[in-house]
């Protein structure tokens, strides 16, 4: 488990922004937390340092919105409203996995029981500037999750 902080919004969309230049297609993120802990400012970062434009907003009501313009796609999705699984599936949106853009997920515990193996699971807690991390993943990104925390200034915790 990778633990870490951010100490202002800004601080955690430059995370995101420094994750996403390391994200290749297909890579999901599954985000975890309480309302206003900070997963759409996360995903803002990371749409950013993939280089889209758009305006970035929690899609409660859409459940998907898609992201274009940058490098990759960006499918953020929030499955708040979903009664779980089964759900997500008649949708059809486990589609999304295979698309070849990022996908990030909040309130991804809904549908935890479906997400790729290699998926990048955090846990943000907090509120007001200060937000806290745990972020569990493969090998394959535990380098590439530490290098974007330093480039973003975070601090790591124990």
């Amino acid at each position: 488990m990778i633990r870490f902080m951010t100490t202002s919004p800004e601080q955690t969309e430059l995370f995101g922004f420094e994750l996403a230049k390391v994200l290749c297609g297909g890579d999901v993120i599954a985000l975890t937390g309480d309302l206003g802990a900070g997963k759409t400012c996360l995903t803002r970062g990371i749409a950013d340092g993939l280089g889209s434009t758009a305006h970035v907003s929690s899609p409660t009501f859409t459940i998907v919105n898609e992201y274009e313009g940058g490098r990759l796609m960006l499918f953020h999705f929030d499955t708040y409203r979903l009664s779980g699984t089964e759900d997500f599936l008649m949708s059809g949106l486990d589609e999304y996995f295979y698309r070849g853009g990022v996908c990030v997920i909040e309130w991804s515990d809904i549908i935890d029981d479906i997400l790729p193996d290699n998926t990048v699971r955090m846990t943000i807690t907090g509120d007001g500037s200060t937000r806290h991390f745990g972020c569990s993943c493969s090998d394959r990104y535990s380098a590439r999750i530490e290098e974007a925390i330093k480039r973003a200034g975070a601090e790591k915790e124990e």
